[in-house]
């Protein structure tokens, strides 16, 4: 059987950087209690006219080019993204066709955990044998849905792009166990109320600002922690590992002190728990890939080096995967 590879990677994150000196104007808060509660220092925020797709259409163009493949070959696209250009049609075939491939295309949203989930998708359908170079994207215009009033959300999210190609030929990172897990009772936790079929758009919604970003973060919070350590440790039982050998974790980026309580959890040193979120926030789907993408690009892997990526979010969603450089 074909085992999954990705063979190449890429990211893109906007130019505007918004600071935490920034929000301070904005909301009342500061940026010692940003840094302090969540290890968030900027963000980065799209144009008015930079959709989701344009990003991902970046961050696709440099996986491409990492992968050394003709983009003819590429015979499907997922797009993860909770923040979509628009309900229909799907991200996947805008990006599809600006990019000129002749491949299926379809969305998958799982929130936070979106990059696990269509790399699981991604995975199977390789090893399949269905579908032989995969181009999965992550993109977030979060920017577009947070309520720049509400200082307990604003302060944490903003935009970017992640991608890579996954493919049954070839040398990378390969995909190994992934472990998978939602629980829709805890839906309301984390959650856009308003602009779907249960409440379409309205004068009242939209005064109600309903059509933003509302979380309950001390309930996340412990969520997140329970399930990204359960997810996680299962992923490496499964893939016949012990935690001593996981070379680097790359969490997703939500919060410094979920991130320092996932460590806390594992045989990891401290200096192998790769982090992005002072320079970035939480960009939901994309905050993985991203990472992924830097970690590549400054450190030197060796041979047989594991990644453990580990995700959390809206749903609720929660994902593990393992990579093995090959």
């Amino acid at each position: 059987m074909k085992q999954a590879i990705i063979i190449g990677t890429g990211s893109y994150v906007p130019e505007r950087v918004l600071s935490n000196g920034e929000l301070e104007k904005m909301v009342e808060t500061s940026g010692e209690w940003i840094v302090t509660r969540t290890g968030i220092r900027e963000r980065r925020i799209a144009d008015k006219d930079e959709a989701t797709s344009d990003m991902g259409i970046k961050a696709a163009l440099k996986a491409i080019e990492k992968a050394k493949i003709d983009p003819k070959k590429i015979d499907l696209v997922l797009v993860a993204t909770l923040t979509p250009d628009h309900a229909f049609p799907s991200t996947a075939c805008i990006i599809q066709s600006k990019l000129n491939l002749e491949a299926a295309a379809m969305d998958l949203q799982a929130a936070c955990s979106g990059f696990v989930y269509v790399l699981s998708a991604a995975k199977a359908y390789v090893e399949a044998g269905l579908y032989h170079n995969v181009l999965v994207v992550a993109s977030e215009k979060l920017s577009s849905i947070v309520d720049y009033e509400d200082r307990g959300t604003c302060i944490l999210f903003g935009d970017g792009a992640a991608a890579c190609i996954v493919s049954g030929e070839g040398k990378g990172l390969r995909i190994r166990d992934v472990i998978l897990g939602s629980d829709g009772c805890q839906a309301e936790l984390l959650i856009q109320p308003a602009g779907g079929s249960r409440s379409p758009a309205s004068k009242e919604s939209v005064e109600a600002r309903m059509h933003f970003i509302k979380m309950e973060g001390k309930e996340v919070f412990k969520h997140a922690v329970r399930r990204m350590e359960a997810s996680a440790k299962d992923c490496i039982e499964k893939a016949g590992l012990q935690e001593s050998d996981i070379s680097w974790l790359v969490p997703h980026q939500a919060n410094i002190r979920i991130i320092e309580a996932i460590a806390k959890r594992f045989q990891v040193p401290q200096e192998r728990v790769f982090i992005t979120i002072d320079k970035y926030g939480n960009t939901s789907s994309s905050s993985i890939g991203i990472a992924l993408d830097e970690l590549l690009q400054e450190k030197k892997l060796a041979k047989g080096d594991h990644i453990l990526l580990t995700a959390f979010g809206a749903g609720l969603t929660w994902g593990s995967t393992v990579l093995t450089n090959e």
